[in-house]
């Protein structure tokens, strides 16, 4: 056993995949952070002797294991009296939890059921990992020397909230923190991972900070990690090479952390005090939902018309029929006629329109699936539209998360 952390998170609900394990996701983060080492982590049902082996494998290679799922009243939350019955330590109920419990009940108008006294049963020398909004517990426990045990309720609200109230202090408190690790990630459209790894080559290969590569929904992105006695020594050996990495990217990188498409976009047209309208077709209102997800939008975003049949297309948006009847409503002339179109009816500066066919049907030989016309009207009165064909195997949500990133993308490169 070392000073390496692993995960155990317990619910047979995990294995069938009906959750999705964003408390592993979380933990493993917040250990990074840390400057904790994590090399396992494991998923088990709710079964005790399951449970058992895993505990047993998880005993002999960590010195700190975390638990999350199985602390709740029912007969299938098994965590608490599974670990008491592996380290051969008696259950004891605890009073204090018993009345928390009550009062938490009584708050809420109900009555304790007689199953919830099972959360106040905890192992005998285990410390209370206070739970303040949820019912059920945690624990601190050492059940031999050398081995720290953490268990989390699988609500990931409840065990967030323990987690940084109680566990973190405690780690700091008692040896196990030492370096930290600081994260940074550069986000980047219109590039591919492997096009992006290529231009910022020389930065593959270095020890403290690292850089890896990754691509999701679209997007590429670089992770840049340090690690340091402080937060602020990890974030000064970071920042020289995402700036260095920022410039071989130029306009393809859009930002970092937790910004996206859409924030950037917004903070553009704050700085520029200008507003934007959208005219969605195959996105059927999904550009205007990331444009309305940044709080405080409403600065700079006006509004929207979702033109999913021609006759919105022509009574709102004033396309000409004849153009629709000729061209078809997935083509160039027609994406710019709708962001014309909703430029002049909401009164904006920008204006973005999006027509395409998402599938999987609809298709043709000469327009296939993932056809999509993203118009860009400009404060100037001038118009353009860009044609795209998107890989459609992975289905039709995917060619519209495409379309409306892209149409984002599109308006940020021109703002810039």
């Amino acid at each position: 056993m070392g000073k390496s952390a692993e995960l155990i998170c317990v619910g047979t609900e995990l294995l069938l995949g009906d959750i999705l394990n964003s408390n592993a996701q979380y933990l493993a983060q917040e250990l990074a952070g840390l400057g904790i080492p994590h090399f396992f982590q494991t998923v088990v049902g709710d079964n005790p002797s399951r449970i058992q082996q895993v505990v047993a494998m998880a005993c002999e290679r960590s010195g700190l294991i975390l638990f999350t799922g199985g602390l709740g009243p029912t007969p299938d939350d098994l965590t608490i009296e599974t670990l008491a019955d592996f380290f051969d330590a008696p259950l004891v109920e605890r009073p204090e939890i018993v009345a928390d419990i009550e009062a938490k009940f009584t708050s809420r108008g109900r009555v304790m059921t007689p199953s919830n006294r099972k959360q106040a049963l905890l192992p005998k020398g285990a410390e209370v990992l206070p739970n303040r909004t949820g019912t059920a517990p945690g624990i601190i426990w050492e059940p031999r020397p050398g081995l720290l045990i953490m268990t989390f309720p699988g609500v990931p609200s409840e065990m967030k909230a323990m987690w940084q109230e109680t566990s973190v202090p405690y780690l700091k408190t008692h040896g196990w923190v030492q370096d930290t690790i600081v994260s940074r990630m550069v986000r980047c459209w219109g590039i591919g991972e492997s096009g992006m790894a290529e231009r910022v080559s020389e930065y593959l290969n270095l020890s403290n900070p690292t850089v890896a590569p990754y691509a999701s929904h679209g997007e590429a992105k670089l992770r840049i990690s340090a690690k340091a006695p402080t937060i602020a020594e990890a974030v000064a050996l970071i920042h020289p090479v995402e700036q260095g990495i920022r410039n071989l990217l130029g306009i393809d990188c859009y930002g970092a952390d937790d910004e996206s498409l859409a924030s950037v976009v917004g903070d553009l047209l704050q700085q520029k005090q200008q507003t934007v309208a959208v005219a969605e077709s195959c996105t059927g209102g999904g550009l205007g939902q990331m444009f309305t997800a940044v709080a405080g939008s409403s600065a700079y975003f006006l509004g929207g018309i979702i033109a999913y049949d021609n006759r919105i297309k022509t009574n709102l948006l004033k396309v000409d029929p004849t153009v629709l009847a000729t061209e078809g409503a997935v083509s160039a002339i027609v994406a710019e006629h709708m962001a014309l179109g909703v430029k002049a009816a909401l009164q904006t500066d920008w204006a973005l329109s999006i027509t395409g066919i998402a599938g999987p049907g609809g298709g043709s030989e000469t327009k296939p699936v993932g056809l999509v016309y993203i118009g860009l009207a400009l404060p100037t009165g001038d118009v353009i539209s860009q044609k795209y064909e998107f890989a459609h195997f992975r289905g039709r949500d995917w060619v519209r998360h495409l379309s409306a990133c892209t149409a984002l993308d599109l308006l940020r490169r021109h703002l810039l």
